[in-house]
C-alpha cells in the first residue's frame, strides 16, 4: 500500500514548481481514475503471486509440525497396520525372561552390535535411525540388512520427532531403550556444531520427554563418552573425576547429557546409566575412526597422519574392542532397576549410573599403525605432525574398577586380537566379495 500512496502522491505534484492547479476536465478526472485502478490491479496482481509463491515454498520446506509433517517428512516410511505388525513382530521377546528394548542409532556401529546380541540371547528388538550422511549410508544400510535377517526391524525416523516416538510406544511397551543415537566424532563438530547440539541435547531431551510419559516408564540406557574427562590430566580417568572441562563441542553435549538425565532422574523418577566409551573399534565400524581411515589410506599407499603432543609427546588411547563395550551394554541393561515414575509423575528415589567402558591397556597410536602395517602386510608411509587445536586430547586410559563391580565389565580384547578381526572384516566387505560379516 505504500508503494499506491507513493505513486498516487507523484501524479499530483506538477511539472514546474508553483502550486498545484486544479484540472477540470471530467475526461481527465476519467483517465486518472482508470490509470489508478490499472496500477492497483497490476500491484494486486503482484502482491498474489508473492503470497502464493511463499506459500508454496513454506509448505515445501517448513519442519514438522505435531498433527501430520512428521509422517511426510519420512516418506510415509512409518504408520499403518503392516507397519505396526512389523513394529510388533520385532520387539517380539523369544524368552520368557527376555526384554522388549527400543535401540537408538541401531544402524550404527555400536547399535548393531548390540542389537544383534540382544536378539540372539532372546529379547524383543526395535531399531531406529534417522540413517544421516555424516558418514557412507551406504555402510549403515548394509548393517540394516544384516539386522533385518537377523530379525530386527530398524523404524527409519529420527529422536526428534516426539510424534514417532510416542507411536513407538504405543505400539510397543518397552522395558528398556538403549540410546545410542548421537552426532559422533570430535573434529566435525567444528564444521557443523548445530547438529551436535540438534541431536545429542534436542533430541535426548525429546526422547527423555517421551519416556517420562510413558506407561510404564522404561529404564534408559544411553552412550555418553570418555570424551568428558576433557583436560583432565589424572590417569586413569575415574567416574568421580573431574568432568567440567571438556576439551570439544562433542564432549561438551555430551557432558550436558549426563546433567540432563540426572534432571529427568530426579524429576521424574527415569532410571538412567550413563557409559562413557574409550575407543571403540572393531568390525563395521566407523569409517571416521583412525583406525579404519588408517587401513584404507595404508591399502591405497597414501600417507597418513600420525599426530603428536607438545614436545614430542605421545597420543595413546585406551582402544576397545566392540564385543567388550557390548557386554558392558548388556550388564548395564541386566543390572538396570525400574524407573518408579508413571506418566509423569514420580513416585520414589531411581536409579542414576555412570560407568566407564574401556580397555584399562593405552596404546600409542604409532603402535596402532605398526599393528596395522603387521596384518596388512603393507608398510604406511607416515607423516608425523603437532597435534591441532580441533578438540582432540592427548591420551585416553579408563579406570574400569565400578564397572566390573556393578556390571561385571571384564574386558578380554587386546588391540592386535582385535584388529586383526577388524581387519579381516574390512577385506571381505570392501572386497566385493558376496560375504559380508564376520559373524
Amino acid at each position: 500500500m505504500s508503494q499506491l500512496k507513493t505513486a498516487s502522491h507523484i501524479d499530483d505534484i506538477p511539472s514546474t514548481p508553483g502550486k498545484f492547479k486544479t484540472d477540470k476536465s471530467p475526461y481527465f478526472h476519467r483517465l486518472r481514475i482508470y490509470s489508478t485502478l490499472s496500477k492497483l490491479t497490476l500491484w494486486s496482481s503482484f502482491f498474489l503471486i508473492f503470497v502464493l509463491f511463499f506459500v508454496f515454498v513454506s509448505r515445501s520446506s517448513s519442519p514438522a509440525t505435531a498433527t501430520a509433517p512428521a509422517r511426510r517428512a519420512l516418506g510415509d516410511s512409518w504408520g499403518g497396520p503392516a507397519w505396526e505388525k512389523r513394529v510388533s513382530k520385532s520387539a517380539r521377546r523369544s524368552s520368557a525372561s527376555g526384554f522388549t528394548v527400543l535401540v537408538t542409532g541401531a544402524a550404527g556401529f555400536v547399535g548393531t552390535h548390540v542389537s544383534l546380541a540382544l536378539k540372539r540371547r532372546g529379547d524383543g528388538v526395535l531399531g531406529l535411525d534417522n540413517f544421516n550422511r555424516y558418514y557412507d549410508p551406504n555402510l549403515k544400510r548394509a548393517r540394516q540388512k544384516l539386522l533385518d535377517r537377523a530379525g530386527v526391524f530398524i523404524v527409519e525416523g529420527d529422536i526428534n520427532d516426539s510424534v514417532l516416538l510416542h507411536k513407538l510406544f504405543d505400539v510397543v511397551p518397552f522395558t528398556h531403550v538403549m540410546h545410542l543415537a548421537a552426532q559422533a566424532g570430535v573434529r566435525f563438530a567444528m564444521q557443523n556444531p548445530n547438529s551436535y547440539v540438534h541431536s545429542n541435547i534436542a533430541g535426548f531431551v525429546n526422547l527423555l520427554e517421551v519416556c517420562k510419559s510413558a506407561n510404564p516408564q522404561p529404564a534408559i540406557v544411553w552412550a555418553s563418552s570418555s570424551s568428558v574427562y576433557g583436560l583432565n590430566s589424572k590417569v586413569p580417568f575415574s567416574e568421580k573425576d573431574r568432568t567440567d572441562q571438556p576439551a570439544s563441542l562433542y564432549a561438551a553435549t555430551k557432558k550436558a547429557g549426563e546433567e540432563i538425565a540426572h534432571t529427568y532422574n530426579h524429576i521424574y523418577g527415569l532410571s538412567v546409566t550413563g557409559l562413557r566409551f574409550f575407543t571403540v573399534y572393531g568390525p563395521w565400524g566407523r569409517p571416521d575412526m583412525a583406525y579404519f581411515f588408517f587401513t584404507k589410506d595404508i591399502l591405497k599407499g597414501k600417507h597418513i597422519t600420525i599426530f603428536e603432543a607438545p614436545g614430542h609427546g605421545t597420543v595413546a588411547r585406551d582402544f576397545t574392542y566392540i564385543d567388550d563395550i557390548v557386554k558392558g551394554c548388556l550388564g548395564a541393561l541386566d543390572t538396570a532397576k525400574k524407573s518408579t515414575g508413571s506418566g509423569g509423575k514420580k513416585k520414589g528415589p531411581a536409579q542414576f549410573r555412570i560407568f566407564n567402558l574401556g580397555n584399562t591397556s593405552p596404546v600409542p597410536v604409532s603402535e596402532l599403525v605398526s599393528i596395522l602395517e603387521k596384518l596388512l602386510k603393507v608398510k604406511a608411509k607416515r607423516k608425523v605432525l603437532p597435534m591441532p587445536r580441533n578438540g582432540d586430547v592427548k591420551f585416553t586410559h579408563a579406570n574400569i574398577s565400578l564397572a566390573h563391580r556393578e556390571l561385571g565389565y571384564r574386558p578380554t580384547t587386546n588391540l592386535e586380537t582385535g584388529l586383526r578381526k577388524f581387519v579381516q572384516w574390512y577385506l571381505e566387505f570392501y572386497s566385493g566379495s558376496k560375504k559380508k560379516s564376520s559373524w
